[in-house]
């Protein structure tokens, strides 16, 4: 994907770049907004090959994380950490210890308009460490009294709008028979991947790592190299891994007629929408289909505390969700971003 053809809307209400004291290492915080409440978004740490691949990661996942809670009903804003690494193998790394807190001096910086999270490439463990920097973190493990891991909820999550968009296309929720093709099989994609073999559905799937063979085969899902995941003949593709991968030049190599999955920022620009419309594909709005984490971690900061049937019942409403947007999309003739988006603008123009 060409970064420059993509451009980033820049209307964030703030963003913070610190230089880490003990690591050296740069961190990003981007603020988009606080209208419906604090920022929630989790901390990326990535391997970048510059800072302007970093920081458009944490403009683009900070923006989608406003839509993200406006969509499901939160009183959060939108915001995303970024820890910047540098490229694989470019010398001694610094201790992870030291990078977490360094973070955590931004996000402490920051004063509790933005809390933080895991998200690719950090765990609860991970925001524990952060925690000893600053009290603005969610998503702690249980027995620190947070919600603990949130790759399940997002997976079943993901699961619920799968089954929307199946009912859509093929006039049934049910994924039995279905033929899905996970392309990203981490935390979150694995877990997907489980749940819909679980389900009944042939799973085919794939990721960098090849480690993963394995934990994929042992659910009798079928491996393909990552170069072939996107052009599978296939009912779904559920994309799992990073954003951006659907272009210009990617989506007409597409072969399923449903585009559903986990990654953040699927669309590599808005525009896209409308041409995965024009193929007659019928695309999740990512911000809608993933939103099960962030779901899961609202219910943890309720002042009743964190209660897991209460988040379960929340998240599995997504699929109630997409269908609404689907209804909405084609009452008005537009694209299911387009939709959503509608959605999120009125209840942040309500807010205002």
């Amino acid at each position: 994907m060409a970064i420059d053809r993509y451009p980033v809307t820049l209307d964030h209400e703030e963003v913070l770049v610190r230089r880490g004291r003990r690591s050296g290492l740069y961190t990003l915080v981007a603020v988009h907004s606080t209208a419906l409440g604090p920022a929630l978004g989790g901390c990326r740490m990535w391997h970048y090959d510059d800072s302007r691949s970093a920081l458009r990661d944490a403009l683009r996942l900070s923006r989608a994380m406003t839509f993200k809670s406006a969509v499901a009903g939160l009183a959060l804003g939108g915001g995303k950490g970024v820890i910047m690494l540098g490229p694989r193998g470019a010398g001694k790394p610094p201790s992870r210890r030291d990078v977490l807190l360094d973070f955590a001096d931004t996000v402490q910086a920051l004063g509790g308009r933005y809390i933080t999270a895991e998200d690719v490439g950090t765990s609860a463990r991970d925001m524990q460490v952060i925690a000893q920097q600053t009290t603005h973190v969610s998503g702690l493990s249980r027995r620190r009294g947070g919600s603990g891991d949130p790759s399940p909820l997002t997976a079943l999550g993901v699961q619920a709008a799968i089954a929307a968009c199946c009912e859509r296309v093929f006039g049934t929720p049910s994924l039995a028979g279905r033929s899905v093709c996970v392309s990203g099989l981490g935390h979150v994609g694995l877990r997907l991947a489980q749940g819909l073999a679980r389900a009944g559905a042939a799973v085919t799937g794939t990721d960098i790592d090849p480690a993963r063979r394995e934990d994929l085969e042992a659910i009798g899902g079928r491996w393909v190299p990552p170069g072939r995941a996107l052009t599978q003949a296939v009912d779904v593709f559920a994309p799992c891994a990073l954003g951006g991968v659907l272009d210009h030049d990617s989506v007409p190599r597409l072969r399923a007629p449903i585009v559903a999955g986990a990654a953040n920022n699927q669309l590599a620009g808005d525009d896209v929408g409308a041409l995965l419309r024009a193929r007659g594909v019928l695309w999740a709005p990512d911000f809608v289909a993933n939103a099960g984490g962030i779901i899961n971690i609202a219910v943890e900061l309720e002042p009743e505390g964190y209660d897991a049937r209460r988040a379960r019942e929340r998240v599995l409403g997504i699929g109630e969700t997409m269908r609404a947007i689907f209804d909405d999309a084609d009452a008005a003739g537009i694209t299911p971003l387009e939709a959503a988006m509608r959605r999120a603008r009125r209840r942040l123009d309500e807010a205002r």
